[in-house]
């Protein structure tokens, strides 16, 4: 009886899902194969990659696309299966008779910017080791908010008109909107870009959830009349009664309260977009603005200070980073984490999303700001800057006079925040139960 050793590697991911500017898959592929930091950060786009050389294997994925892999056992030696979804590796352990060997907490999240690297050898197996290839320089630019803002507006700017080129002719364009400052730098930006590009401005539309007692359709009336560009604005309407984040934990596979609601109004104006329009693909959203520049209300979080937020690089992108205590294998940390509260609803509804905020362009223009220079401690000097860079930015961009309006967050606005509350509890645990039970 023959008893080779033999490796499996089962690459789950969707290709026709990859966004990548300049090169083919392959080449991707080859970038990632090859793991030089400086090849891989040169990948231009949204991607989540397998490569394969012999017995090691190497994954690597930009910060909006979640991927996930499993090492199963096998007599003739081990299967790693690679998705982007915990429930498709499942299905396939199932479909192999391996799902004895499964629970969710022993699958990996590749974590965003890194190159993960496994070799398919020994009982037990070596852990993954991984090899950054995204590391932006810090607090070089000077503590100016007028010279900060054209350098992040514009390379948003810049990513925004690459990615509308490559969109096919008279593809509608749809812009999650609220009126905040990320969604309302996006919308503008794309507005400027798709005129400068002689691109038709018919197809663009501003879409924003409104619900029993939400204040976002106001808001974002307010902030596109004041600019002329009313006619824009197409409201979403939801009813507070379908909202079921349990639903939502699903969806994501995760517990988060924060993103469980945050997703749960997300895969709502999905919902209603498909249903009015089944035909539309292409959504724009600002997820990531936040992060970019810590706007996150510190003293929710007992964790944080203002210290450990503006001295810890890429923390809100990345969490407290790999090889850290708190470094979760299952999860990784932050926006690597989170970002399944966009893509899953967009996947789940059929949509191609993009957010500019993610690209790795314009959170090195981010991770460039001296924060700790320009806030000297004071949180709010922290939360005011976020406005203040992304306005004079916009403006300088586009000459727009972009609205500021307070920082609100997307569950309590689209309904009223205490009917948000009521649909929505923070309730971890009760979460986090849920979501195992689909495993039991």
């Amino acid at each position: 009886m023959d008893h080779r050793y033999v490796e499996r590697v089962v690459d789950l991911t969707d290709p026709a899902a990859n966004r990548l500017r300049g090169m083919t898959l392959e080449e991707a592929r080859a970038r990632v194969a090859a793991a030089d930091p400086e090849s891989v950060l040169s990948i231009d786009g949204s991607f989540a990659l397998v490569a394969r050389d012999g017995r090691r294997v190497r994954m690597a994925r930009s910060l909006d696309r979640p991927m996930r892999y499993f090492l199963a056992k096998q007599q003739d030696g081990p299967a790693l299966v690679v998705a982007d979804r915990i429930d498709t590796i499942h299905a396939f352990l199932r479909s192999e008779r391996l799902a004895a060997q499964f629970h969710p907490s022993y699958t990996r999240m590749v974590p965003a910017h890194h190159v993960v690297e496994i070799e398919l050898v020994g009982c037990p197996d070596p852990s993954p080791t991984y090899a950054r290839f995204f590391t932006p320089s810090r607090a070089t630019l000077p503590p100016d908010a007028a010279a900060i803002g054209p350098l992040y507006a514009g390379a948003l700017a810049d990513e925004i008109a690459c990615w509308l080129e490559a969109l096919p002719a008279r593809e509608p364009v749809g812009v999650c909107f609220s009126g905040g400052i990320d969604s309302g730098a996006v919308f503008l930006l794309a507005y400027h870009a798709m005129g400068r590009l002689g691109l038709d401005l018919s197809r663009l539309k501003a879409f924003t959830l409104s619900g029993a007692g939400g204040e976002d359709l106001a808001q974002a009336r307010a902030f596109l009349e004041a600019l002329g560009l009313g006619l824009f604005l197409e409201p979403i309407d939801v009813d507070p009664g379908a909202l079921d984040p349990f639903e939502t934990v699903r969806l994501i596979e995760d517990y988060k309260p924060l993103d469980v609601a945050s997703a749960t109004m997300a895969l709502a104006l999905c919902r209603g977009i498909r249903a009015r329009y089944p035909d539309w693909r292409i959504l724009l959203d600002g997820d990531g603005g936040d992060e970019n520049l810590k706007d996150y209300p510190i003293e929710e979080n007992e964790e944080l200070t203002i210290r450990s937020v503006v001295n810890n690089p890429l923390l809100y992108q990345e969490g407290w980073g790999v090889g850290r205590l708190k470094h979760s294998l299952t999860y990784t940390g932050g926006q690597s984490r989170s970002y399944s509260r966009t893509y899953a609803p967009l996947r789940a509804c059929g949509f191609d999303g993009f957010s500019p905020f993610t690209r790795p362009r314009v959170i090195a223009v981010a991770e460039a700001i001296p924060f700790a220079a320009m806030t000297a401690g004071d949180t709010g000097k922290l939360y005011a800057l976020k406005g203040d860079v992304v306005a004079r930015g916009v403006e300088a961009v586009t000459g727009l006079r972009m609205p500021v309006f307070p920082k609100r967050r997307f569950q309590h606005g689209a309904i009223a925040p205490e009917e948000s509350r009521r649909r929505i509890p923070e309730d971890e645990s009760a979460y986090r139960a849920h979501f195992l039970s689909l495993y039991a």
